[in-house]
């Protein structure tokens, strides 16, 4: 029997009890990263916390399949390959390799698949013809949007109202859309774009739907799990839910999973105010794993401030961790070469064994602790801050009496 797994359900708004749609297997997609440069310390903190979910899920014995896409066409990558004089593909699919070089850094498992946009237009186009077959969306002039007012149902992850989106609404509406708020499904041909044809004419799809079609495509239109930072709530989710039920009635995520903001030295990352972090600005000065911990030192769902002192205390902390794992290593070692000289049994031997049953004791300690915390929405920081320290001072003060004992 798998052991009890709380999450919090960004859909209900509380924590509920984890059940599979199918007993022992969990699909699961997680929003990726747009490859137009590296990806910064926010992404880092999604992709630990939901590589921490993987790993747990896993442990708990379910067989896993674990979708995270790439965007690979987008208005974000186009500018940067016009402004380099570069092939558009040429330039994410080179910020898609760095991205992966930054997760094998930070020990992220890989997961089961990873879709690009460009390999799946046939989905993505197939997905928009469904929805306007269904009445919830319209071409105008090649481009395809879709129409909140034919969907009751928009607002329903984010509990934001349509009037809500409208007020104070400073972006020049566009005069084609039949309500502000509908969103572009597929985007019409612009000189220069990298471009697909299309039953609404040559272009390319809009952000939302990738998503959509992917997760349907790898994992079915119902899934257990869907997950990515809290700013993704509104609109990315939002429009996904209403895409994928305006597609397929039957579609349905059970839990919607989001993580918790990166603040850099009390303030929103931003260039312009120069405490903008790449993972691989932290990763070349301090070992990935100091970033790693630092992140899981605080609740996936929680805002987290990253800081240069905070950084040096988790590189201190990680240090501590494998200094204090080599110094028992290398003494119970001693201590086996020690034993073996003697042939007799020895006070060495009586010390060693009563340390064996406490250090056996200390480890059953720490693995309830794991999972009662783990099994708590993933609650990893009382684990590093208060059970993993405790072991890691009792294994200290062992080396020591056995030490006093052996030299």
């Amino acid at each position: 029997k798998m052991a009890e797994f709380q999450v919090y359900n960004s859909m209900t708004r509380q924590k509920e009890t984890f059940k599979p749609r199918v007993e022992g297997k969990v699909g699961m997609y997680v929003c990726g990263v747009t490859s137009y440069d590296y990806s910064h310390i926010g992404h880092a903190r999604a992709y630990v916390a939901f590589d921490v979910l993987y790993r747990y899920l896993k442990y708990l014995g379910y067989e896993v399949v674990y979708v995270r896409n790439f965007t690979d066409v987008d208005d974000k990558i186009i500018r940067r390959a016009n402004e380099q004089n570069e092939d558009p593909k040429e330039l994410s699919g080179r910020f898609c390799q760095e991205f992966l070089r930054d997760m094998a850094d930070l020990q992220c498992l890989l997961p089961t698949h990873q879709p690009r946009v460009t390999d799946h237009m046939e989905q993505i186009k197939d997905m928009i013809a469904q929805i306007i077959s269904n009445g919830c969306a319209y071409a105008v002039d090649g481009d395809v949007y879709f129409s909140v007012d034919n969907f009751p149902k928009y607002g329903i992850l984010s509990g934001r109202k349509l009037e809500d989106n409208r007020a104070g609404e400073r972006v020049a509406v566009d005069s084609r859309k039949r309500n502000p708020a509908d969103f572009a499904l597929w985007k019409a041909a612009k000189p220069g774009e990298p471009l697909w044809d299309s039953p609404w004419g040559p272009g390319r799809p809009g952000w939302h739907i990738e998503c959509s079609a992917m997760s349907a495509h790898y994992l079915t239109h119902t899934f257990d799990i869907h997950g990515g930072g809290m700013d993704l709530i509104f609109p990315h989710h939002e429009n996904e839910i209403a895409q994928s039920c305006a597609a397929c009635s039957q579609s349905k995520v059970n839990y919607w999973m989001h993580n918790g903001f990166v603040t850099a030295n009390d303030e929103k990352m931003s260039k312009s105010l120069g405490n903008f972090f790449t993972i691989r600005q932290v990763t070349e000065s301090y070992h990935p794993l100091s970033l790693r911990y630092f992140l899981l030192g605080t609740h996936y769902r929680s805002p987290v401030n990253y800081s240069i002192s905070q950084i040096d205390i988790a590189s201190e902390a990680v240090f501590y961790i494998y200094q204090t794992l080599q110094d028992f290593e290398d003494t119970l070692s001693a201590l086996k070469q020690e034993s073996d000289a003697n042939s007799k049994p020895s006070r060495i031997s009586q010390v060693a064994q009563e340390s064996i049953k406490k250090i056996k004791e200390c480890i059953s300690k720490l693995h309830n602790e794991f999972e009662t915390k783990l099994g708590d929405d993933l609650q990893t920081q009382p684990i590093l801050n208060a059970a993993l320290l405790e072991a890691l001072r009792f294994m200290n003060n062992s080396v020591t009496t056995l030490k006093a004992r052996i030299y």
